[in-house]
């Protein structure tokens, strides 16, 4: 069974004065896919599945270079859609973020639903897999969604005790291509480099 990741950019250069889809990875972001992608951790990946926001794509092109890989961009991986408040210093973004989990039908400051989020993510995820031939697939986006996915895919309820956590990202998790349940939970991507 060919398997699929999902893994969230790394940390990104956090710019009050720029809008957050468009915000693009730090020196150690950089850095740390650079190593996943030199490792040999994501031999035999066939397919590169990529958010259309600038940090995810910059976190793609690395593993996509790397694996010979084209790079495929799927814009509806975007993370969840927050334009309503725009950036919020990182106290508020926490409590927000809290809320936008615990009530997953309900728009927390006019942000996207969690229950919204999770079916265009998880809608995404299958479109993409639907033909999917032979070979590993890597999908490349962002914490919030991947957490709502990795919840659907495990049959869990909607919660942020199932996010990357602290650390500013750069995590990944594992399924089947025939969308069966995580075997294991978010893991830093050092990881996966390091088991290559």
């Amino acid at each position: 069974m060919a398997i699929a990741r999902y893994i969230s950019h790394p940390q990104v250069l956090v710019d009050p004065h720029k809008e957050v889809r468009q915000w693009s990875l730090s020196d150690l972001g950089r850095s740390r896919i650079e190593t996943l992608a030199r490792s040999n951790a994501l031999a035999g990946t066939r397919r590169v599945i990529s958010s259309g926001e600038v940090k995810a794509l910059e976190t793609a092109q690395p593993v996509a270079d790397a694996l010979g890989c084209s790079l495929e961009v799927r814009d509806r991986m975007h993370e969840n859609d927050r334009s309503a408040t725009g950036f919020l210093p990182p106290d508020v973004f926490e409590c927000v973020a809290d809320q936008f989990f615990a009530t997953p039908d309900e728009s927390v400051r006019g942000w996207e639903t969690a229950r919204a989020a999770q079916e265009r993510i998880v809608g995404e995820v299958q479109a993409a897999l639907q033909d999917h031939q032979d070979g590993d697939v890597v999908f490349v986006g962002h914490g919030g969604v991947g957490t709502l996915l990795y919840c659907h895919l495990s049959g869990l309820a909607i919660s942020r005790a199932y996010d990357q956590g602290p650390g500013g990202g750069g995590c990944f998790f594992s399924f089947g291509c025939d969308l069966g349940p995580p075997p294991q939970p978010w893991r830093p991507i050092e990881h996966l480099a390091n088991s290559g």
